[in-house]
């Protein structure tokens, strides 16, 4: 087996206040002849508002059909947290964080819903999707409930 170069796996790194300096590191796919869906789900993101400096918190759900790569997790934990002192608006972190992924992984399909808790009352929900779903695969819904009481 070819051995992988991992940037955090097995080594003690300390985090990052910049997710442009974060890799996200892919592991190879051995089951890249199947289809089946990755779930990934950041229950406590944090990021900066640009204008005002104030914390945003969000809640995001991220699924994708891999080809030939996967996300390592611990980096993609590294990732994340560099968000956490960032400055970046809702829909700016939610796009980015697409994009990032998809270069790094190659992904055949990927959706991403980041719910971003309320600030002044009004929640903001960004959707973003390369394609249409894959066909004959199961997707699993989100779980989050329309916006009663949110």
């Amino acid at each position: 087996m070819k051995k992988i170069k991992l940037n955090y796996l097995g080594k003690n790194k300390n985090l990052l206040n910049n997710p442009d300096k974060c890799v996200l590191d892919a592991i190879p796919n051995n089951n890249h002849n199947k289809n089946y869906i990755v779930r990934l789900t950041i229950n406590e993101f944090t990021s900066l508002c640009p204008i005002t400096g104030q914390p945003d918190f969000a809640k995001f759900i991220i699924d994708y059909l891999p080809n030939k790569f996967l996300v390592e997790s611990k980096s993609f934990k590294f990732f994340m947290h560099s968000f956490r002192n960032h400055q970046c608006f809702h829909e700016n972190c939610t796009i980015f964080i697409v994009e990032r992924l998809l270069i790094s992984i190659k992904a055949k399909w990927i959706r991403r819903g980041g719910y971003w808790y309320r600030r002044g009352g009004i929640p903001i929900d960004i959707f973003y999707e390369t394609k249409k779903p894959p066909k004959n695969i199961y997707i699993p819904s989100t779980g989050i409930k329309p916006y009663k009481g949110r």
